[in-house]
């Protein structure tokens, strides 16, 4: 059955161990999901995320997936859409890396964009195809405001998103009029264990905000989401300083 009114009935996850995604996928199996596909490298927190959403009474499955091993994409997505329609991709796989040792050792940054936008192109494709070919469906990626415009802290991490972004929104003008809806996700900083090592930045969300977010921007068929939305003006501003002025802001 197809999704209705953006809320699915099947949800795949790429990036299954996500707090982001996780919180997503608990807050549609509250309202109408029923199938749920956890994809990432096996390990006990896989299988234990999967156990918790089966105890919120989805039907949960697990299936190995690597972002660094593109090669193995084609196989790992297509034994999902193998066993029927799916009615949501949720791309939400990342790596936030260190930026002061990626820029001393360059083996780190390009793990970083490896992870963060070549996976994410290969698995990306990939899913559009199969949703294109079953005539239905959202794919949901999991960008970022760093993408908006690099800052010296993190411009490793951030030009990945920034690559991720703009091959999102190109693939959701691609797939225009096909019956497959692309949206694309900007958090601001989320607090997850990913930054817990971090200095909280203004406008800090949590994984339960961003995923609410996903959930009524999946109803209005939004194509673009800011978390919080007062981001949106935020990173207007920033986007538009003159170059000299940006660098000698706090960022």
């Amino acid at each position: 059955m197809k999704d209705a009114f953006g809320t699915p009935q099947s949800l795949l996850v790429l990036g299954g161990t996500s707090e982001i995604a996780l919180a997503t996928a608990r807050r549609l199996i509250a309202r109408r999901t029923r199938t749920v596909w956890l994809a990432g490298r096996p390990s006990p927190a896989l299988d234990g995320a999967a156990e918790r959403l089966r105890g919120l009474g989805a039907e949960v499955h697990t299936v190995d997936f690597d972002a660094l091993d593109p090669e193995s994409h084609e196989s790992a997505l297509g034994k999902v859409f193998a066993e029927g329609d799916v009615d949501m991709v949720l791309l939400a796989f990342g790596i936030l890396g260190d930026q002061a040792h990626d820029e001393r050792e360059p083996a780190g940054a390009v793990r970083v964009a490896q992870t963060n936008y070549t996976g994410a192109v290969s698995a990306g494709l990939i899913a559009a195809r199969s949703l294109q070919a079953q005539g239905h469906g959202s794919l949901v990626v999991l960008s970022s405001v760093a993408g908006e415009r690099a800052r010296r802290a993190n411009f490793i991490y951030g030009s990945s998103k920034a690559g991720l972004d703009a091959f999102a929104q190109g693939l959701g003008d691609a797939l225009h009029g096909t019956g497959v809806h692309v949206m694309v996700v900007r958090p601001g900083f989320v607090r997850s264990r990913m930054t817990a090592d971090l200095e909280e930045a203004p406008f800090a969300t949590t994984p339960e905000a961003v995923a609410s977010a996903i959930e009524l921007g999946l109803r209005r068929r939004s194509e673009t989401v800011w978390v919080p939305g007062a981001l949106r003006v935020v990173m207007s501003a920033l986007r538009h300083l003159p170059r000299a002025v940006f660098r000698r802001l706090p960022v």
